[in-house]
Formats: C-alpha cells, structure tokens, sequence
C-alpha cells in the first residue's frame, strides 16, 4: 500500500479537490491500539487498487487532523476508522474489525 501522510489539516481541502477525480480513501491510526494495527496491517499485505488515493492519519500525533475530520466529513470518531471520501463527501466510513480492503473498493464503486 503506498500510503499519502496526512500531516496537515490544509490536506483536506486537497482530498476533497482530488476525490472529484477518483475515490480518496483516509485511515485514521492508532499504533497504540492492536485491533488498529490489525486493521493497518490487513491493508497492507493487500495490493493497492488502481484509481483510489489512500491517506494515512496517525491519530496521536495528528488529533487536531482527526477532530477536523470528524467536522468536516460529518462522521463520529473512531479508531481506526475509514472513510472513503468522493466529490468531496463521505460517502461511507468503517471502522474496528469492519475494515476490508474488499468493502472499501466496492463502496468506492472502482
């Protein structure tokens, strides 16, 4: 998976720019928490689908990032979470032991 580092609340605008074009994938990280490392880990040994941008959140160091997204995408926080973002909207989020790589690119309708 090549992950894009989501550092920078000033990213978000450029997610929403960007998932006119084609699906924006964000997963929000916990390395504390072992269900999320899971969940990390399920999606990398899988092979990167063509079409979708994948962004990766470490939620300790970027908490701010993750409350902004809460707000700005209108879903509760969780973590890890997924939210698969086009034209500019949430269309659908997971989270926990929900996350599949499967039911995110079928939901990102590629």
């Amino acid at each position: 998976m090549n992950w894009i580092d989501l550092s920078n609340e000033a990213q978000l605008e450029t997610i929403k720019q960007e998932s006119a074009a084609q699906p924006v994938v964000i997963f929000k990280h916990s390395t504390r928490c072992s269900i999320s490392v899971m969940a990390k880990n399920r999606l990398d040994k899988s092979a990167q689908p063509e079409g979708i941008k994948f962004y990766y959140l470490d939620l300790l160091q970027h908490r701010n990032i993750s409350n902004k997204i809460a707000e700005d995408f209108h879903v509760h926080h969780e973590s890890p979470q997924v939210l698969v973002i086009k034209n500019g909207e949430c269309i659908y989020d997971e989270s926990h032991n929900g996350i599949y790589l499967d039911e995110i690119v079928e939901q990102a309708g590629n």
